[in-house]
């Protein structure tokens, strides 16, 4: 059995109240500026908009990027970093072997419609 578990929440006050939805990345360029370097990425979420997203993707190659189907969070505030402001949140997980905080996208398997709502 795991050990260190967070508290039992209900689904009702986290995860429904989340809107995490598909997203393609239509442009990928590294970022400087920030902390450490990270991709900044221009995210088509269909009928909810584009939105920047940074993020500490760059063990993938930039021409990897650029098209990739993402999970992102759409109703979190804008987060600063550094002197930019990152507008939604992609998700991730720890990068193989990488350095703490390097990510690899949590992707759908198949081609899904973009905007589609995670369930």
């Amino acid at each position: 059995m795991a050990t260190n578990l967070k508290p039992i929440v209900s689904l009702e006050e986290s995860f429904d109240r989340l809107d995490i939805r598909v997203g393609r990345i239509i442009e990928a360029e590294l970022e400087t500026s920030t902390h450490k370097p990270t991709y900044k990425m221009t995210i088509d979420f269909g009928k909810y908009g584009k939105r920047i997203s940074y993020g500490r993707f760059t063990q993938h190659p930039i021409e990897d990027v650029k098209d990739r189907l993402v999970l992102g969070v759409l109703n979190f505030e804008p987060k600063e970093m550094g002197d930019v402001v990152s507008e939604a949140l992609v998700i991730g997980v720890q990068y193989p072997k990488a350095k703490s905080g390097e990510a690899t996208f949590v992707s759908p398997a198949t081609s899904a419609k973009i905007g589609s709502k995670l369930f």
